[in-house]
């Protein structure tokens, strides 16, 4: 299959049905009145993100996206059927932009992402929604809301864990095919990668995306060669493994070549962690080796590993260098997840909640009872559930010793009485 990382798009959803202009007419219904149903609602225009998709060619057959539009209102106030939606599938990756290029719409980077790019026209409102008491024949309708067209660009940047960089012939494609299962095209001559190839590797108890960029030379974010568009893969990456063709004659130019590329990029791609490696260290002397080594350490500022992807010297020690970073980076972007779905703190205490929500009501605060009210709750509820009271005995105090107790109050008197009353009436 193809591979396609740009791709423009023509995008309409659908518009609104009309309403309907009706009247109920049946024997022995002298009056009907109005009948017209609100017409349907159009269609929306999304965006999804699938997961098994890895290029935009079905957009190159398929340059228009519309969605179908509501039918009409119908008589007995039927309501037209509403428009299905038109579903743009696309890889996980893909950023929408506006016509010009430069505003971005959205950025679908995980898979089941889902956005709406163009909203679909309301149904317009059939004569039965207008009649009242002061019009109740009415004899007109609301057409429905037309649709909205875009036009859209579409890019893929590919969603890698680590991305290979390097002049034409560095070894990449070598290097790729050595540590995963992908088999990119592998040739003498240079620019033989035309397009960004993905690998799974897999080092010790883990695993992550490798993604093999074509080769860049001086002047490619000029447009001279394959030019820089393909740097955009890149982006995404946590880290970049730096490939530097052991067998050239100036391997610190070649390091300096490239860098200057990534800053004239930009969109952070000169600030990415980086992993330098001398590849091709297979048909080096180890006086070579440690001569072009120090030169490369001098000018990249970095420890330099020495890589062979066709002899498979230092590739366990490459893949476990692109490990730290990458495994740094999927902890970074945990922490984000945990942090958004974390729930916010929920006040439990009156004056918390008054304090966030103004709103709501005031809750007075509660106060002990006086004894006399604590006998009228106790024998109120006794009453309720049909329960026998016994006569309260009064208290006797240390200076009342002769039998003689206090006299009740009026209070208890009254809710005696009151007692006495209804098990009369009973």
């Amino acid at each position: 299959m193809r591979f396609l990382d740009v791709a423009k798009v023509y995008a309409q959803s659908g518009a609104g049905g009309n309403g309907c202009i009706a009247f109920r007419r049946e024997k022995f219904i002298e009056y009907g009145g109005p009948y017209g149903g609100d017409g349907g609602k159009g269609g929306d225009v999304w965006a999804e993100a699938f997961d098994n998709l890895n290029t935009l060619i079905d957009f190159r057959f398929q340059q228009h996206v519309k969605a179908r539009s509501g039918e009409g209102g119908k008589g007995k106030v039927m309501t037209g059927a509403n428009g299905p939606d038109a579903i743009m599938k696309v890889p996980v990756g893909t950023q929408i932009y506006e016509e010009d290029g430069e505003t971005l719409i959205a950025d679908l980077s995980e898979p089941g992402q889902r956005v709406k790019l163009l909203r679909g026209g309301n149904g317009g409102f059939g004569n039965a929604h207008f009649k009242s008491a002061t019009n109740q024949a009415p004899n007109f309708a609301n057409p429905g809301q037309p649709h909205e067209e875009k036009t859209l660009i579409l890019k893929l940047k590919l969603i890698a864990d680590a991305g290979l960089i390097g002049m034409p012939n560095a070894g990449k494609s070598t290097f790729l095919s050595r540590v995963s299962a992908a088999r990119p095209k592998i040739a003498d001559y240079p620019f033989t990668t035309l397009e960004p190839q993905l690998g799974v590797v897999k080092i010790d108890e883990s695993d992550f995306v490798l993604a093999d960029l074509p080769g860049l030379i001086e002047g490619a974010h000029e447009g001279v060669g394959l030019g820089d568009r393909f740097l955009g893969h890149a982006e995404r990456c946590g880290v970049i493994l730096h490939l530097v063709d052991g067998t050239a004659d100036k391997v610190a130019q070649n390091y300096k070549t490239i860098r200057k590329e990534l800053i004239a990029y930009g969109n952070g791609l000169g600030d990415k962690p980086e992993i330098v490696a001398l590849n091709k260290v297979d048909a080096l002397t180890a006086a070579e080796i440690e001569k072009k080594k120090k030169a490369l350490e001098k000018a990249s500022g970095t420890k330099v590993m020495l890589l062979s992807g066709v002899a498979g010297r230092g590739v366990h020690d490459v893949l476990r260098a692109l490990m730290r970073p990458i495994s740094q980076a999927r902890a970074e972007r945990l922490e984000r997840a945990a942090a958004r779905r974390r729930p916010t703190h929920v006040s439990l205490s009156r004056a918390q909640r008054q304090a966030v929500n103004f709103n709501a009501p005031i809750v007075p605060s509660t106060r002990t009872l006086s004894e006399p009210e604590k006998v009228v709750k106790a024998t109120s509820k006794l009453i309720k559930t049909g329960k026998k009271i016994a006569a309260p005995q009064p208290k006797i105090s240390g200076a009342n010793i002769k039998g003689t107790a206090k006299k009740p109050t009026s209070k208890l008197s009254a809710v005696r009485k009151a007692i006495a009353k209804k098990k009369q009436k009973r």
